[in-house]
């Protein structure tokens, strides 16, 4: 899931750095600060990370498979990412747009990888799956 969330953020940034002709950076995904309302591109980098938490979401139903799981994997993958981001800028996150983003994108993730995987979880099973013969 890790893969996932960090690849799909990482096309995300690509399309939102294309988008404004901006030059790409690690900052943009591990930096704390970056994050807010003030401008432009720390705007379409909130939406970025909204957006990965929809296809995080995709790769939770494909990967996880079990509803009950989705809450823990979630929660798990933005722990790590908060160490990530710790590590890479050496101080602990501190803004409160960041804390806002990461908690609307872990309730996003976990609330439709959810009802996706719940989804499918609900499905009919065969029970006849035996070829009839005609004899």
């Amino acid at each position: 899931m890790q893969t996932i969330y960090y690849g799909s953020l990482g096309l995300w940034l690509a399309l939102v750095d294309a988008l404004v002709r901006s030059s790409p950076s690690l900052d943009q995904m591990f930096d704390a600060e970056i994050l807010g309302f003030s401008t432009p591109p720390s705007q379409l980098s909130m939406m970025s990370f909204i957006l990965n938490a929809l296809t995080c979401a995709l790769g939770l139903l494909y990967f996880i498979r079990r509803g009950k799981q989705c809450l823990d994997f979630t929660v798990t993958v933005h722990f790590f990412h908060l160490l990530g981001c710790w590590f890479y800028s050496s101080r602990f996150p501190s803004a409160l747009t960041w804390w806002l983003v990461q908690a609307v994108c872990i309730a996003l993730m976990a609330v439709i990888g959810e009802y996706l995987c719940m989804q499918t979880e609900l499905k009919e099973i065969p029970l006849n799956s035996a070829p009839k013969s005609n004899v």
